[in-house]
């Protein structure tokens, strides 16, 4: 079975890009299948930095073949911004390298704008979305209202779809008191984003049989995590898509028979973006400003997306655990060990408290999760620098004690750590 899922084990930002540029180079494919460009995967190479969106990391190896899957949302502009980029740091992007999915939905100007204005309508309820667009692109999709990749091959109709969308958008933009936009300006820009990327559209679905046939490797790269998922995450402070290993096979578009690994990443603490509940943040102290960094290195904890600052907080077993339960997790990844390096004591939450209740599993509603209180183990830290580390011997003996206990927490192996920013620097545990 050919498939290997990558899957964040957490409110995303976990470092899925670089795992992912780990696997691609054992993979033929690498493959999106969820979200847009509210994704931000960063990978150093070299001490260059590429910052991806939509691409999968999978196009820094020359053999690898990536593809944008149907159950992404797009925007066509912002996609040609990242390929022009990322072309300009010598990366080049053909056909024969790149695919996208004729299934997967159009990001429009008038999404932007309905993002931002729904946000602004929630006040102080807002969902501390990405204002990408995305919610609004999936909203069009499930009410069929949506405009597909496919639609750019042909001019004509895809002209006709996007005058028919943008104008059912400005309706909705003047009902809640918001700016309509220049649809015939909209529609200019598209048709020439449209004529640049027609050469890499195709039926993706016929495209991975025919993948399987030939014995390919395929690795499915997700964006966001499992607790941002619109199914399983803390609804409404999610995304809209499933980002989950479920998501996979929907989102491109084969069985769950080809699937015979899926892979966890979580951070070796916990962050979050947004609103919602974090039942282990810390407001404030040492730890969290060791967790979080200034924001001048590229590997802070700020969004590549957003740039904002993300909450930080011990590592959440109860969430971690129900991320592997929710995807059947074969293996965990760590990310960032380096970080909890010289803190003196190290907590893992192992359960809840709520309303006076041990729990070991998180509560079904947001107004429990926000009450719950976290039980914690403490574990002892360690002082030696561990950035040098590639083999778990190498690793002090308070660091192997703390990945052990987690993946014992989570009832799945740790096959994997990271130990700084750089390409290589990964400890795998074989056989574990």
């Amino acid at each position: 079975m050919p498939v290997t899922i990558l899957v964040g084990a957490q409110w995303g930002d976990e470092g899925k890009g670089r795992v992912a540029d780990w696997l691609a180079a054992q993979s033929d494919v690498v493959a999106r299948y969820a979200g847009g460009d509210n994704a931000g995967h960063t990978v150093n190479v070299d001490d260059e930095v590429f910052k991806l969106h939509m691409i999968p990391s999978g196009i820094l190896h020359e053999d690898v073949v990536c593809v944008l899957g149907s159950g992404m949302v797009i925007n066509p502009l912002n996609l040609i911004e990242e390929i022009e980029r990322i072309e300009e740091q010598g990366v080049p992007i053909t056909p024969e390298r790149f695919v996208i999915s004729t299934r997967a939905h159009i990001i429009s100007p008038s999404h932007i704008a309905l993002d931002a204005a729904n946000e602004k309508e929630r006040g102080s309820d807002k969902i501390g979305t990405t204002l990408r667009g995305i919610g609004p692109a999936y909203t069009d999709k499930i009410s069929r209202r949506g405009v597909r990749v496919g639609q750019m091959l042909d001019a004509e109709d895809f002209t006709e779809a996007m005058e028919h969308q943008m104008g059912e958008a400005n309706v909705r933009l003047n009902a809640i008191g918001q700016a309509t936009l220049n649809t015939s300006e909209a529609v200019k820009t598209h048709l020439e984003a449209a004529e640049r990327l027609r050469p890499f559209i195709k039926d993706t679905t016929a495209y991975f049989h025919k993948l399987f046939a030939e014995g390919a490797v395929v690795l499915c790269e997700g964006a966001q995590g499992t607790l941002l998922d619109i199914d399983h995450g803390s609804y409404p402070f999610v995304t809209s898509s499933s980002p989950t290993a479920g998501g996979a096979v929907t989102g491109l578009g084969f069985g769950p028979k080809h699937v015979d690994r899926v892979v966890g990443v979580a951070k070796s603490y916990s962050t979050r973006v947004g609103s919602g509940p974090m039942p282990t943040e810390l407001e404030e102290g040492s730890v969290v400003d060791q967790m979080r960094g200034t924001g001048e290195n590229f590997w802070d904890e700020f969004g590549t997306t957003t740039g904002r600052a993300r909450r930080c907080g011990w590592l959440d077993a109860v969430l971690l655990r129900y991320a592997s339960q929710v995807n059947g997790f074969t293996e965990l990844v760590l990310t960032k060990l380096d970080i909890l390096t010289g803190i003196e004591e190290l907590k893992i939450a192992t359960a809840y408290e709520i309303d006076g209740e041990e729990v070991a599993f998180p509560p079904g509603t947001n107004a429990e999760l926000e009450r719950a209180k976290p039980i914690y183990e403490t574990l002892p830290g360690w002082k030696e620098d561990i950035a040098g580390a590639r083999s778990p011997d190498e690793l002090p003996k308070n660091a192997q004690a703390y990945i052990r206990r987690v993946g014992e927490l989570c009832e799945v192996p740790v096959s994997m750590v990271s130990v700084g920013p750089e390409r290589d620097q990964l400890v795998i545990f074989e056989g574990e």
